[in-house]
């Protein structure tokens, strides 16, 4: 599965650099509106492209490990609950053993 994970982040890269590299073209990119227009950024397409889609990956990955994080604490603590309610094995004494010896066997039909 790691190996999987890992080519697919390979290609990914791949992909976004050659997109990026083919579209360097600057774009205009109108950030935010003030009284006069806009604020107003001259950027290549590619590196618009790259920030759009990391703005998109970066919070869908956060959102993952937070959730993958509060499982693990939830497995942890159900586990140790567990740990705590089970019962611990008696120990035999010898006087137990000594009784189990002289236990008259029943014959087998």
């Amino acid at each position: 599965m790691q190996i999987f994970r890992t080519v697919l982040w390979v290609l990914t890269a791949v992909v976004v650099s050659a997109f990026v590299a083919m579209n360097w073209r600057l774009a205009s990119v109108n950030l935010w509106p003030l009284e006069g227009g806009y604020l107003h950024v001259d950027w290549p397409i590619g590196l618009i492209a790259a920030a759009a889609f990391l703005l998109g990956v970066i919070p869908m990955w956060l959102l993952a490990k937070a959730a993958r994080w509060r499982l693990n604490r939830r497995i942890a603590t159900l586990e140790n609950m567990v740990k705590a309610t089970t019962p611990t094995p008696m120990i035999a004494t010898s006087t137990q053993f000594d009784a189990a010896e002289f236990q008259p066997k029943r014959d087998q039909d």
